[in-house]
């Protein structure tokens, strides 16, 4: 991916905490392309994309919500939970969305496996495939996330589905 200053400056908003506390790269010292690309090699390994894991999780989403903040079964083993805070958060793209701050929290039954996401983190992994910078608050693996929400034990959905 070719460094634009459009990428630059985008760079240097994510770095800040303009937008979320601790910024979205964390102390991730690599440029936000080379955040993407290895996020994508990985995902395409996995042989899911990145609509298709936004998709999934914005469905869990949908059903934890049914929840009212407490975890309710969302299929495959799986509890989810969804808490509303007031505002919304802006996606540092500039590409004009406003995403409420939903902070949702998936957990496998029988496990210690919880992952945590918010309304932006589905635009910015559909949308803009980006998971987030090591060590950010809101990193997530592109790998241990399929994992969770695709049930690997039974593979993933192919591609585009």
């Amino acid at each position: 991916m070719k460094r634009t200053p459009r990428m630059e400056r985008i760079e240097e908003l994510m770095r800040s905490s303009k937008i979320v506390a601790g910024g979205f790269l964390g102390g991730d010292p690599r440029p936000l392309e080379e955040i993407i690309e290895a996020d994508a090699a990985e995902l395409e390994a996995l042989g899911v994309d990145c609509r298709t894991l936004a998709a999934r999780m914005a469905d869990l989403r949908d059903q934890a919500r049914r929840g009212l903040g407490d975890f309710v079964p969302v299929g495959a083993g799986l509890e989810a939970a969804a808490n509303d805070s007031r505002g919304t958060l802006i996606c540092p793209w500039g590409d004009n969305t406003r995403h409420f701050k939903t902070l949702i929290t998936v957990r496998r039954k029988g496990t210690d496996r919880t992952f945590r996401w918010s309304d932006l983190t589905i635009h910015l992994i559909g949308e803009h495939g980006f998971f987030q910078g090591r060590h950010s608050a809101f990193r997530l693996e592109p790998r241990e996330l399929v994992e969770l929400l695709f049930d690997r034990g039974g593979g993933a959905p192919a591609k585009g589905t």
